[in-house]
């Protein structure tokens, strides 16, 4: 079991910090949460930056007719919440564990003084919010242009993002049950499109996994 200590030492500023901010950084509460359970809830002050240590946690939202949204998965090695962080205002989704997760829980006034002390630490997170808005705006485009095999593919080839998820390597152990949820497909809808990518080289299907073949492939794939 991955531990807070991994999460941070795999950090890019982390060896940067002074011996005083790193003291800080260390003091991030690590909490486990069990699979289904809310990591951070829609509507309330945002304390903290988050970090998954190990597992999966999937950005939601519900509308006000009760439809489940899910906008995106973040995997081991994921830090979130930065934007409402810089911005100062409620936390506008709900994240909830896919599977049994431990979670790190960065408070904010630690987050404020790496922003106002650590050059490596600003490059990271520039990095990071742009590399997130290019997901976003992909993830509009596949939903309307894309068929379900391809939005498959395209959340596929998020989740393996080297730079928003750098320690995921080329298999994942996710469910068809866990990818439904991140996609808005049925478990056999997901099942039947999987079949289909690894026809095509572009995967191969694991027992409890994926391991990702061609990762190019998937994020150009269209069916």
């Amino acid at each position: 079991m991955r531990t807070l200590k991994d999460l941070l030492d795999e950090s890019s500023w982390i060896g940067t910090l002074t011996p005083v901010l790193r003291a800080r950084v260390e003091e991030t509460v690590a909490r486990p949460c069990p699979a289904g359970s809310l990591v951070c809830r829609r509507g309330e002050r945002v304390e903290h930056w988050i970090g998954v240590i190990d597992g999966l946690v999937k950005m939601a939202n519900v509308s006000a007719d009760g439809k489940p949204t899910s906008f995106t998965g973040i995997g081991t090695g994921g830090w979130f919440g930065e934007g409402s962080l810089l911005k100062d205002e409620p936390r506008r989704y709900d994240i909830v564990a896919l599977r049994d997760s431990a979670i790190a829980y960065m408070p904010r006034a630690t987050f404020m003084a790496l922003l106002d002390h650590s050059v490596a630490f600003n490059r990271f997170l520039i990095t990071q919010l742009n590399e997130r808005l290019g997901q976003f705006i992909g993830m509009v485009e596949h939903d309307r242009l894309l068929g379900p095999d391809a939005r498959l593919a395209r959340s596929l080839a998020g989740l393996f993002n080297p730079v928003l998820y750098p320690h995921v390597g080329a298999s994942l152990p996710v469910s068809q049950e866990e990818l439904g949820q991140l996609v808005g497909l049925s478990r056999q809808r997901v099942n039947q499109a999987l079949k289909v990518l690894e026809q095509a080289g572009l995967l191969c299907i694991d027992y409890g996994g994926v391991t990702v073949l061609d990762l190019p492939g998937l994020r150009a794939y269209e069916g």
